[in-house]
């Protein structure tokens, strides 16, 4: 204790700088992942199965055969067509040589012509049916678990696995419409997922949605993310944070904040002579993120607010630094790493 008429010694204080740092207006809700394309693989035609070329979660390449239905019929018919159609331009050569001697009507050559067409018709449907007993991948991308096996007879419709483009995700968010004026293509998104909790993707914003939703009030905003580590899968949850406004702003911890109703105050520490006081100001905030705020009135960047030791200091009060806390340790190791002999903040 101080003797009678000798001043208190300075407070110890924690002390914080106000920089500039970049900052953006935050928009925080949950989306769901969806691959870039996706697509069930469903037989066109009733037939068995007769090969699978694919195994459980696979990738595959655009134009892969994937599975081949029982064709022999097929085949069959493919080698008379090509016959059919062999046959047919070799009588309708042999017609137009003779139409060019005068010793073949043009009708007949026309007959011919008309034949050799049919049969090329014919032979591009039985194309068609054989091509339609092999099923192909649309585009590159991973297959998902089967569902049937070979020797099994599919329908029309019928699920044989799906097929999904994840190279790139799409990431559709519901976000509350009172946004949707801040809302736009191009925005940079930040998402996380209890999956991978030290992971965080970016993207962009690629569209928002021509509607709102009439129940929720929300509108639908979809995002692009790289997933070149094939991490991200459909169906994800997703918790994301849409970026706008990017801009460089004054900032300074938030527990320097000393909020009074609804006014916010910080301790400035100044000079004192050879020592420093702390000075209530009032300022203007902006802008909040994870421990930290936007000012926009009120404090230079350079000057110091008191981030610990408030509760013992008053306007004009002496203080000396006891650290100066630059976000990258927490209070117990500031204090910690202080001189035994200094001090404590109270």
């Amino acid at each position: 204790m101080a003797a009678d008429g000798a001043k208190p010694p300075p407070t110890p204080v924690i002390v914080a700088e106000a920089s500039i740092k970049a900052f953006a207006d935050r928009i925080e809700a949950l989306g769901t992942l969806r691959a870039n394309e996706s697509v069930a693989l469903t037989a066109s035609v009733t037939e068995t199965i007769s090969a699978l070329y694919f195994d459980d979660g696979a990738r595959v390449s655009k134009g892969q055969v994937l599975v081949e239905m029982t064709s022999a019929e097929e085949h069959a018919q493919l080698e008379e067509g090509k016959a059919l159609v062999e046959e047919a331009r070799r009588q309708y050569h042999r017609v137009k040589s003779l139409e060019t001697t005068g010793a073949a009507a043009k009708s007949l050559l026309d007959e011919r012509s008309r034949e050799l067409e049919t049969a090329r018709a014919r032979l591009a449907v039985i194309e068609s049916r054989l091509a339609d007993r092999l099923i192909r991948a649309p585009f590159d991308g991973v297959i998902g678990l089967r569902t049937i096996s070979v020797g099994a007879l599919v329908e029309p419709g019928d699920l044989i696995a799906t097929l999904d483009d994840d190279s790139v995700m799409k990431l559709d968010v519901s976000v509350p419409s009172i946004y949707l004026a801040s809302l736009r293509s191009g925005l940079m998104i930040s998402a996380s997922t209890d999956a991978y909790a030290d992971r965080s993707f970016t993207g962009k914003v690629s569209g928002v949605d021509s509607r709102i939703d009439p129940v929720t009030r929300t509108v639908r905003v979809r995002a692009l993310l790289p997933n070149r580590e094939r991490l991200l899968k459909p169906g994800m949850l997703m918790q994301v944070t849409v970026s706008n406004n990017r801009r460089d702003a004054l900032a300074i911890p938030e527990a320097a904040l000393m909020p009074v109703s609804r006014e916010q105050f910080v301790l400035v520490v100044v000079p004192n002579g050879d020592g420093h006081k702390a000075e209530r100001r009032k300022i203007s905030i902006g802008g909040r993120r994870p421990g930290e705020v936007e000012v926009l009135d009120g404090l230079k960047a350079g000057e110091r607010v008191v981030t610990h030791g408030t509760i013992s200091v008053r306007p004009g009060t002496a203080v000396t630094i006891k650290d100066v806390d630059d976000g990258s340790r927490s209070v117990a190791d500031i204090l910690q790493s202080a001189p035994k002999n200094a001090p404590a903040v109270p």
